[in-house]
């Protein structure tokens, strides 16, 4: 393995190479240590060395090289993302896409940018232009970059309105590179796209990007209480169904989530505060004020355009999505999470039963989204983490209650999704990746067909622990 590294670097020698041991290690990690169990498997992850690419042309040459010599290649943007994605499990080359980080076009309700590029430099440059913005990001809006929010997000901030990522139409096109003896640069839309969004970068190299956008406005931010979690969970449902009410975010945190864990709002709640996170545009302010003017059990605390408070909690979206297992990390480590789908029509029900078999070793953190024009919950529920068996006893609880549980604490495609096979992405992997080399480890349907799903897939090529 060594000398095939060796020649592979020698013939990528006059790129971008990192050469510095502790900035290797830094490039093979992403925050995959929010799971106490992928920490314990993949903190020895390193690759053997890291290339920055300046564009698509580079991009190619190192797939070609790395091809040649059968070095494994896995690409990465800021590494924000919570499964391990973007870790090179055998080793290999890490491609960085730092570089490519520019807007080449902005049109009415499009933009066309390279996949290096950070999500709030996109909407900074779509603003500037003709006052659009992302019709949807990540929390890590402010760090993470446009390229991995769509090889390995599923949605976020928006998706209270637009849907998920994989919905037709919230990516219109992704230019492809492939990794073959000659790579091929192929470009996907509409059904195609399917094949490599969502793919962790396992059978192509995304090099161009081409979103939807929608117009940017001065959303206000809000933070609105309630006594009990259930009234705060029909409000928030009712809310976002209010067609003529234009929300990007709607959100419940479980008492005493937002006490204990949200350190700027901590002063304004108590430890039986149920907190709903909002932003809404300007012009649907009225129509807001009365939707909660009939619900005495409302109380907005929290308004970015008009408020008291001496230290502001900052971005309303940086309390949401993953940022809120973030902020609870920051106080208790012990804290992990788990990500479910308590999908429609018994979402409702389906969270009530959860929180009474599990609460308080399970707090609901909810996420609004659309789904086949349904509002649903999406839960980043933050659980008390004391043994892995207990975690998978809490994953099979709610199995078993019919919620569907995308588990971050598994590193595959498959058992952090829907625990089935993607025909199309391990089709169009067999085509754009024959020999394997793309973030290998990833996929289980390439490398283990007959997978039950019984247990934690174990990648057998797995970088192995040596002692120091």
């Amino acid at each position: 393995m060594q000398d095939r590294i060796a020649a592979a670097k020698a013939a990528l020698a006059h790129l971008d190479i990192e050469e510095k041991d502790s900035a290797i290690k830094a490039a093979s990690r992403d925050f995959f240590w929010y799971s106490p169990v992928l920490k314990d498997r993949l903190d020895h992850v390193t690759a053997d060395f890291v290339v920055r690419p300046r564009n698509e042309a580079e991009v190619i040459e190192i797939l070609k090289a790395c091809y040649a010599h059968d070095v494994p290649v896995t690409t990465r943007g800021s590494g924000t993302g919570n499964y391990g994605q973007a870790m090179p499990l055998e080793g290999g080359c890490v491609m960085h896409l730092r570089h490519m980080d520019k807007v080449r076009e902005i049109q009415p309700g499009r933009v066309i940018c390279e996949p290096g590029v950070l999500l709030k430099d996109v909407d900074a440059a779509c603003k500037d232009h003709s006052g659009q913005e992302l019709r949807m990001f990540s929390s890590t809006w402010a760090t993470a970059t446009i390229g991995g929010f769509i090889a390995g997000g599923s949605g976020g901030v928006g998706s209270c309105t637009w849907g998920s990522l994989r919905d037709l139409g919230n990516i219109i096109r992704l230019r492809v590179v492939t990794m073959e003896a000659d790579p091929r640069v192929v470009e996907f839309r509409g059904e195609e796209i399917a094949r490599v969004s969502h793919a962790y970068g396992t059978n192509g190299i995304i090099t161009e990007v081409e979103m939807p956008l929608a117009p940017a406005y001065d959303w206000v931010e809000m933070f609105v209480a309630f006594d009990n979690f259930m009234e705060a969970v029909h409000y928030t449902e009712q809310l976002a169904k209010e067609d003529g009410i234009l929300i990007k975010l709607a959100n419940i945190f479980e008492a005493p989530v937002a006490h204990d864990y949200f350190q700027r709002v901590k002063p304004h709640v108590d430890p039986g505060t149920n907190l709903v996170g909002l932003m809404v545009a300007p012009q649907s302010m009225d129509g807001f004020q009365t939707f909660t003017g009939r619900r005495p059990e409302a109380t907005v605390i929290y308004r970015s355009d008009d408020n008291n408070w001496e230290r502001g909690p900052g971005p309303v979206f940086e309390y949401g999505w993953n940022h809120t297992t973030l902020r609870a990390l920051k106080v208790d480590p012990s804290v992990t999470y788990l990500q479910v789908r308590f999908g429609y029509p018994n979402h409702i029900e389906l969270i009530e039963q959860m929180r009474d078999a599990l609460s308080p070793e399970v707090l609901h953190h909810l996420e609004a989204l659309r789904e086949n024009g349904k509002v649903i919950f999406a839960g980043l529920s933050l659980v008390k983490f004391t043994t892995e068996e207990r975690l998978n006893e809490i994953v099979k609880i709610h199995e078993d209650a019919g919620a569907m549980v995308f588990n971050p604490h598994r590193y595959t495609l498959e058992e952090g999704g829907r625990q089935s096979v993607d025909d199309r992405q391990l089709a169009f992997k067999k085509e754009s990746d024959p020999k394997g080399l793309l973030n290998p480890g990833k996929m289980i349907a390439w490398d283990d067909p007959d997978f039950s799903f019984d247990d934690m897939y174990a990648y057998p090529k797995l970088q192995p622990l040596t002692e120091a």
